[in-house]
């Protein structure tokens, strides 16, 4: 079948597309809007339609019911930068040499928004991006950019107001409003603002809502990113929405630790029991008391209950503009959150699933958007790839990721994909180094292993009878036999994220 190129894609003659107007920023009529959500450090079971019976999430519960739901989606950092750069290239934070939170993403990665772009699309965000230097001593407007196809900014890395250029500041601004976080009188390590009103997620949402109303009237396909800092920390909801936890507080469970599991676990891990980002950071877990445990869950839960009400604000919109129907949702988030599991707040080297697994729900046109929960193993890596397969648009040749869009439409069986999932963290933070925090994990789907290397040390977990991943089976003699099948599993995956790029020109 013959191929027509247009700007940056390839498009099928048949499918009924018209052609881009002279200015090269026209449109396909056919090809599906895009709205891409992305949480900020919000693990899996955090949401009512993953089992988590305290929040109140009614609106993501009724996304899942009408699209996918997939139960075991991994990042590919536990770390900010390295993974969203990762998913928004569709390759491994080896590859885009995006391995650390304060590096700049290289200026010759190719973004999936900038192909979209290319292909026609008009590309929006709101909120962080996070793919270069975020500190204000070296961003003092907003974070430097590559060419990203992005056409609309509306810049906030964090509810903060350290920056110059900041949007969210300025929509305060513009109300009379000045952020005021205040400490929690019932724990020192929560913090709670006046309203949900004036929450970075609100401005965020109603930001992609002007987006959404505006696009109503062109026919240009588009993407919007709706990128809130919610939930992570400093754990800081609307007071209103934290207190809906008071009575349910005795009820709400206590972290997942066992005393003295940290013990053959790697050295950071150890360090980061006194406290968050190599004790820098507070959380000392020895020091919380059983209150300050269950407060900082509830804070965490009611920020996602912000973030369920602010969505379900822009599904409506959806429905009311006529767009729904057109459009790929996605909602997931960039990596996990400890909440104290295993000893641990925050996140740093460590792979555990509240660190590494997310949230994934995808619904659009054509898709089985029956409510299908899908057990497959899958990577945000792969959320590139899908969205270009879902758009017409030819693959970069840089991309490493696996398309998910034949499980979503029901061509493949929707519980196959990947044999493993592969996580990465290179001194991603920078807080340790003595020795430097370098690992890299395989998860199968009954066995997940972790190389700390420099350390002659790591972890291995039979998840059928731990899956709370408290025993570390590194060195039992009786595991032999499946530490050397997973490292071998690790050798190979580091060896196929090579970088396929630059293409071989000659077969010698």
């Amino acid at each position: 079948m013959s191929q027509i190129i247009f700007v940056g894609g390839v498009c099928n003659p048949d499918a009924g597309f018209r052609k881009l107007n002279d200015s090269g920023k026209g449109c396909m009529e056919n090809r599906p809007n895009i709205l891409w959500i992305c949480s900020d450090q919000q693990r899996f079971d955090s949401l009512g339609c993953y089992g988590n019976p305290f929040v109140q999430t009614p609106n993501l519960d009724r996304l899942a019911q009408g699209g996918v739901l997939f139960e075991h989606a991994y990042s590919q950092s536990p770390v900010c930068t390295p993974s969203r750069a990762s998913f928004l290239t569709g390759r491994y934070p080896r590859t885009t040499r995006c391995r650390q939170n304060g590096q700049a993403i290289p200026p010759d990665e190719v973004l999936v928004t900038k192909l979209l772009h290319d292909a026609g699309y008009v590309c929006g965000l709101a909120g962080k991006l996070h793919l270069a230097p975020c500190n204000p001593s070296v961003c003092d407007g907003t974070e430097q950019r590559i060419d990203d196809g992005y056409d609309q900014f509306f810049w906030s890395h964090d509810p903060s107001d350290a920056w110059f250029t900041h949007d969210y500041t300025q929509w305060l601004q513009d109300k009379g409003l000045r952020r005021d976080c205040k400490p929690f009188q019932e724990s020192k390590h929560v913090q709670v603002i006046p309203s949900e009103e004036h929450s970075q997620t609100t401005w965020c949402i109603e930001r992609a809502m002007s987006f959404i109303r505006s696009a109503e009237r062109f026919k240009q396909p588009w993407l919007f990113s709706v990128n809130m800092f919610d939930p992570h920390h400093a754990f800081d909801p609307p007071v209103a929405a934290l207190e809906r936890y008071r009575n349910l507080l005795d009820n709400i469970p206590p972290p997942n630790y066992v005393k003295g599991e940290l013990e053959d676990k790697p050295i950071w891990q150890r360090i980061d029991h006194t406290g968050a980002y190599g004790n820098r950071s507070g959380y000392p877990y020895k020091d919380m008391s059983e209150a300050d445990h269950r407060w900082i869950r509830a804070a965490y839960w009611a920020m996602i209950d912000v973030i369920d009400t602010q969505v379900g604000r822009l599904l409506n919109l959806l429905e009311e503009t006529g767009q729904r129907e057109n459009t790929i949702i996605i909602f997931t988030s960039d990596h996990g959150e400890m909440l104290g599991d295993h000893g641990i707040y925050l996140k740093g080297p460590y792979f555990y699933e509240p660190a590494i697994r997310v949230p994934l729900i995808i619904s659009g046109p054509g898709m089985l958007n029956n409510g299908e929960r899908s057990d497959a193993l899958v990577e945000l890596v792969d959320l590139a790839p899908t969205l270009l397969q879902a758009s017409n648009i030819e693959q970069s040749i840089g991309m490493q990721g696996q398309s998910l869009l034949p499980l979503l439409t029901g061509e493949k069986d929707l519980d196959t994909h990947r044999d493993d999932v592969y996580c990465e963290y290179y001194n991603a933070m920078g807080w340790h180094r003595e020795p430097t925090a370098h690992a890299t994990m395989v998860r199968s789907r009954h066995h997940k292993i972790v190389v700390a290397h420099g350390t002659r040390g790591g972890e291995l977990y039979d998840l059928n009878s731990d899956p709370k991943e408290t025993d570390n089976l590194w060195d039992s003699s009786d595991c032999t036999p499946i530490k050397l099948e997973m490292q071998e599993r690790v050798m190979d995956r580091m060896a196929w994220t090579v970088d396929p790029l630059p293409m071989r020109q000659a077969p010698w």
